[in-house]
């Protein structure tokens, strides 16, 4: 149960969101139910997987345009993976989309956008806010719960902790790879090579880095804010259709 600074009329709007509707009939099997569980999970993979292999077939096709332009032989597609040209796009991108994660899960701790589906209410103590260590339910809990202390502490926190590791190793590989086709494009046109600290300082790096993580920080930017207006049925990044403009979280 959440609790407000208003008392009980807080809580009954909090129980009246918390109510939910199940479909009547039997539950689904066999292939049908794991897709009814884990359908947007597939389905994420999938777009991922098909998006990473256009991607590369893609660059494949860039990249021996350009070995063309300078001369040099074409290469088959097992060794274009192993050029830095697709290890850097591919580590660019990841690196935005982690970096954008773990700031919107640690943000979304202590700032509030009022209005927005993506915010917690202000003044409001939600469930995710509440100290595991005081749950009335801990036998019934994960393993890390139960067991406390430096394991609890790490788990409370292991969303955050998790993107910020993708993201310092997206980063650390973004800049591996991204020196190594650098490199190659600086001998092509018969210019030194670089350190991987002259290319993670230099200009070029974080052009490629910046120009990233700008559109991952607006596109964070209209997903608060555009929830607040805006309304898509059915869809749990939304608020309900009939909730007023100014009405806070899901």
């Amino acid at each position: 149960m959440q609790t407000t600074p208003s008392g009980r009329q807080g809580s009954v709007r909090t129980q009246q969101r918390g109510q939910l509707l199940r479909h009547p009939g039997a539950q689904p099997t066999g292939f049908r139910r794991i897709w009814h569980n884990h359908g947007l999970s597939i389905v994420l993979v999938a777009l991922f997987v098909a998006s990473l292999s256009g991607q590369t077939i893609a660059g494949w096709h860039v990249y021996n345009d350009e070995q063309r332009e300078h001369g040099t032989p074409a290469v088959a597609l097992a060794e274009y993976v192993r050029t830095g040209h697709f290890s850097e796009a591919t580590f660019e991108n990841w690196e935005s989309e982690f970096l954008q994660m773990a700031f919107y899960v640690l943000l979304t701790v202590w700032l509030f956008q009022k209005g927005s589906s993506e915010s917690k209410r202000p003044g409001v103590v939600e469930l995710v806010d509440l100290d595991p260590r005081d749950s009335p339910d801990k036998d019934e809990a994960p393993w890390p719960v139960r067991k406390g202390g430096v394991v609890l502490r790490l788990y409370e926190n292991s969303l955050s902790i998790a993107f910020a590791l993708l993201f310092a190793l997206s980063f650390a590989s973004h800049a591996w790879s991204g020196r190594i086709e650098y490199n190659a494009d600086q001998l092509a046109h018969g210019q030194p090579t670089v350190t991987l600290t002259e290319f993670v300082t230099g200009a070029q790096f974080w052009f490629e880095s910046l120009q990233n993580w700008q559109s991952e920080f607006l596109a964070l930017v209209g997903m608060v804010v555009l929830s607040i207006f805006l309304r898509q049925r059915g869809s749990p990044e939304s608020k309900p259709v009939t909730a007023p403009t100014w009405d806070t979280g899901k």
